[in-house]
């Protein structure tokens, strides 16, 4: 039986696991997108999204409680002014995980984890130059 046994281990322990969920927290609001395995984006989403709902209260206490969770000033700054008003009227729901495939070195399960909203806009290719005759 699993009882109380909820939450994922990471196969790390206590400090080291808090350690890596922060930094991928920190790395997912400041690029919007990341790459990581499908367990670790498990893991991350509820925490994600706790960071995102504090943005959105603006408040100086949670302004705090942001910064001591984020490992850098420029993602609370970026979760304070612009995501939180990007998400202003939703509720929930800001972490999108997407499989992307098993990884070549070890064939472990991958996800690409977004935020709504900032999906991949395709590029132009860019035009080589012709060579000139000379």
């Amino acid at each position: 039986m699993r009882h109380l046994k909820a939450g994922w281990k990471l196969g790390r322990n206590t400090s080291h696991r808090k350690a890596l969920l922060r930094n991928l927290v920190t790395s997912l609001l400041e690029r919007e997108r990341i790459v990581t395995t499908v367990v670790k984006a498990k893991a991350l989403r509820p925490l994600a999204e706790k960071m995102i709902t504090l943005g959105k209260a603006e408040s100086l206490h949670a302004r705090r409680q942001a910064a001591a969770f984020l490992m850098t000033p420029v993602s609370v700054k970026k979760l304070f002014d612009s995501l939180s008003a990007r998400f202003a009227q939703q509720n929930g729901g800001y972490v999108r995980i997407t499989r992307v495939g098993w990884r070549a070195g070890d064939g472990a399960d991958m996800a690409l984890v977004e935020l709504v909203g900032s999906e991949l806009k395709e590029k132009a290719p860019a035009k080589k130059k012709k060579k000139e005759k000379a």
